[in-house]
């Protein structure tokens, strides 16, 4: 079955910024948008001490782009969607030839 791609989302990587301090923190780069079917899992949720967590499990499926292209998504990369972040857990073909790909990837809400 063809993916339905009615959903832009933009594909950032995690970038190491100097602090000024000597360190470093972790900033996003846009690398493009794309177009992508997003379906939900089951959601669960975790109580911390301070905050709850929510946590969605989603298959986002995207055109597919071969191996090293800055247009494939990987893991430690992420979607965002306006205000609505998907972390990506792990990228894998949708078919056999490679047309599509899934990406496993999780919404966490804080609540």
């Amino acid at each position: 079955m063809v993916p339905k791609l009615t959903r832009r989302l933009m594909l950032e990587t995690p970038v190491q910024v100097a602090d000024g301090a000597g360190g470093f923190r972790k900033t996003w780069a846009e690398l493009g948008q794309v177009w992508a079917e997003v379906k939900p899992g089951t959601g669960v949720e975790k109580a911390g001490e301070f905050v709850t967590l929510a946590s969605v499990p989603l298959k986002i499926r995207v055109r597919g782009a071969p191996e090293g292209s800055p247009q494939r998504p990987k893991p430690e990369q992420r979607f965002r969607e306006g205000a609505r972040i998907y972390r990506i857990l792990a990228v894998t073909e949708y078919d056999a030839a490679g047309m599509y790909l899934t990406c496993f990837a999780r919404e966490e809400v804080v609540a």
